[in-house]
Formats: C-alpha cells, structure tokens, sequence
C-alpha cells in the first residue's frame, strides 16, 4: 500500500511539473509571435517608405510614436482604383502601418462589438531619421507589452510615458530596424 502511496506521489510531482513546463513553453511562444510580428510590420514600413521616397519626412514619427488608435483614417483612401498624392500616400501608408499594429485585420464580434485580437500587445511604433526626409538612415522602432519583467531597460524613448509598459517601463519590449532609404 505504501509502495502504491508513493508511486502516486511521484506521478503528481511528475504532471505538476509537466504543467508548469507548458505553461513556461506557451509564454515563451507568445513572445516569439510578437517579437516576429514586430519584425513584419517593421520591414512593411521600411519597403512602403522606399516605395513613396518623395516624402520621407512625411513618415517621421516623434516618441511616443503611433499605436492604440492614435491616428485616424486619412480622408483619401490610396488603392491602385484611386489617385493619390505622395504626401496622401504617406498618410495612409502610416494609418495602414499602426492599423497593422493594433491588429485590425483579425477582429471578433461579439454582442455586435467588434475587438481587435491580432497585433501587438498596446503597440507604438517610432520612425526616426533625416529631419528634411533626405537620403540617411532611418530607424524603425516598434515597442509593444511582454509578459516577463526586464531588468535591463532600453534607453530609446518610443513608446515611454505611455502607462501600458509598467511603473518602470520593465513591460516594454522594442525591437529597432535601421534602414537606408534614398529618395
């Protein structure tokens, strides 16, 4: 009987642990999601930027940057049906991009209420460079919520200040893309 007794006892330790290990493995897999969709939207913006190289300056987004709704739908919708300008087409292109961030295209409805459910967890998103829109290095910054506190907190201003990313910003995640674009 006691053999039994124990047996059982190891066998719970046993599921316990596998439990908490998927746990860990699932956490760990969230976080890999969000860290290749910050990669994704960060290169859609870079190559929408080369694309419309006559208004770069058009693109910069100062700290804390765009993200969470901040910026609405530009009057002019560019599709390749309509004509638009390069300054309507930087417009759009940056109302797609925090679109994109805040995960517009996968949305569910209920109770008639549609909820974003793709994106990033309360996303920013910072598009430095030249000043005058020249030729130059320009660095795409996408900062969004993790799970797991970070000791180690980046200095790169985008997204601070915003509450989303804890007392201490220890939330905050980034990932920084630089890019040479040239008009």
């Amino acid at each position: 009987m006691v053999e039994v007794l124990v047996t059982v006892l190891l066998v719970s330790v046993g599921f316990l642990n596998i439990a908490a290990l998927q746990t860990a493995a699932k956490k760990a897999n969230f976080d890999a999601l969000q860290r290749t969709s910050a990669v994704v939207l960060a290169k859609d913006i870079v190559e929408r930027m080369r694309a419309n190289p006559v208004t770069l300056m058009r693109y910069l987004t100062p700290a804390p940057g765009v993200g969470r709704g901040s910026l609405t739908q530009p009057s002019q919708t560019c599709t390749s049906a309509s004509r638009c300008n390069s300054g309507q087409l930087a417009d759009y292109d940056m109302w797609l991009w925090e679109q994109a961030m805040d995960g517009a295209s996968e949305n569910r409805d209920i109770n008639a209420v549609s909820t974003n459910t793709g994106g990033l967890v309360n996303p920013a998103g910072c598009v430095t460079g030249p000043p005058t829109g020249a030729a130059g290095v320009y660095s795409i910054t996408i900062v969004w919520r993790g799970l797991n506190e970070l000791t180690n907190i980046s200095t790169n201003t985008c997204g601070v200040g915003s509450g989303n990313y804890g007392a201490s910003e220890e939330f905050r995640r980034l990932l920084t893309f630089n890019s040479f674009i040239s008009p």
